[in-house]
């Protein structure tokens, strides 16, 4: 598998983090990660298609709020809480303390 692309904490714009939260799915994915370490692509694709899957993890790493690693045949994605933090001090935090 090739390596996917991640934005370097610097570059992490808020449009864009608030555009991958903006979807109900993409939301759904950050809560779940917030509550593990780690999670395969699979444990967080609630029965979706992967082209669907695919699609919207795509929009959270190219916003900076996942990282995808690969680990043999799967993907291991964890929620890069610290350069969100780093970058928008208490934005994570605050939307999702929101109720679901």
């Amino acid at each position: 598998m090739r390596p996917l692309k991640h934005p370097a904490p610097h570059d992490l714009a808020l449009e864009r983090v608030l555009y991958a939260l903006s979807d109900s799915i993409r939301l759904d994915i950050v809560r779940h990660l917030a509550r593990v370490d780690v999670a395969t692509c699979g444990e967080l694709d609630g029965g979706r298609p992967k082209s669907t899957v695919s699609h919207h993890f795509k929009v959270l790493r190219e916003a900076g709020l996942v990282m995808t690693e690969n680990n043999g045949t799967n993907h291991m994605n964890r929620l890069r809480r610290v350069d969100i933090e780093s970058r928008f001090p208490g934005l994570l935090a605050a939307i999702l303390k929101q109720d679901a």
